[in-house]
């Protein structure tokens, strides 16, 4: 082999090597999705009062500044600042998701002499799944699920897989609060990656989840009987092979 096919080699595989040393793993895709759905999440439950104040027209909640505040919770919970030009594909899926699910409900967030809109954290939240989904499809999904008993709606319910984690994983004693369990496994037969992370109930959710069982919530339903830290719900992600 001579010199100059060797050095033309040598630069391919420097130029190949940024690529391959930055590239994100699939835990820690998941980790970032998950992550950055849960913290738009939370932008939705902080500001569940201000929502639902009758007296307020404009609550400033538009796509653009939901999205911005989303990515300040998550700099808050991972350490790590994401800036709108540094996200993937998926996390750009993502922010898209919350801004459209945003700004079609603005004329419901602002309207006034309205109080409880119905637009709560766990609503949004199926939203910007839906549209997530759609927008990744074939090749990621996104949902909220729960142990069965403290599921409201079907769609949410734990499939084989993600009951079997709930079930066997994150309800014993000594399993590592708010660790996320992944592997490859399948979803409907097809191979792929699955990661789920699971949740808690905070004090905010004890509102519509807590005590007493039985009770009739804000919105209708009737209160599961949760209690503080217990777990409440998990956020399921599957990678397409």
């Amino acid at each position: 082999m001579n010199t100059k096919r060797c050095l033309c080699i040598l630069c391919c595989i420097v130029t190949l090597i940024p690529e391959i040393s930055f590239a994100k793993s699939q835990d820690e895709t998941s980790q970032e999705l998950t992550t950055l759905y849960r913290a738009a999440r939370k932008v939705i439950s902080d500001n569940q009062a201000h929502i639902n104040k009758p007296e307020i027209g404009d609550k400033g909640l538009s796509g653009e500044a939901v999205g911005a505040m989303a990515l300040k919770n998550y700099t808050k919970t991972m350490g790590n600042k994401l800036s709108l030009a540094s996200l993937t594909a998926a996390e750009k899926a993502m922010m898209a998701a919350v801004k459209e699910v945003m700004d079609e409900n603005q004329d419901l967030i602002n309207a006034k002499g309205v109080g409880f809109k119905g637009f709560l954290p766990a609503i949004f939240a199926r939203h910007v799944a839906n549209r997530f989904n759609s927008k990744m499809s074939g090749k990621m999904k996104i949902k909220l699920t729960a142990p069965k008993k403290y599921v409201r709606n079907r769609a949410n319910r734990p499939d084989k897989w993600e009951h079997n984690i709930i079930e066997t994983m994150f309800k014993k004693d000594d399993y590592q609060k708010g660790k996320a369990f992944s592997e490859q496994s399948t979803f409907k037969g097809t191979p792929a990656y699955r990661f789920i992370l699971p949740e808690y109930y905070g004090q905010s959710c004890l509102k519509c989840h807590g005590e007493p069982k039985g009770e009739r919530d804000i919105t209708g339903g009737k209160k599961e009987g949760g209690v503080l830290g217990e777990l409440g719900g998990a956020i399921s992600l599957i990678i397409f092979e």
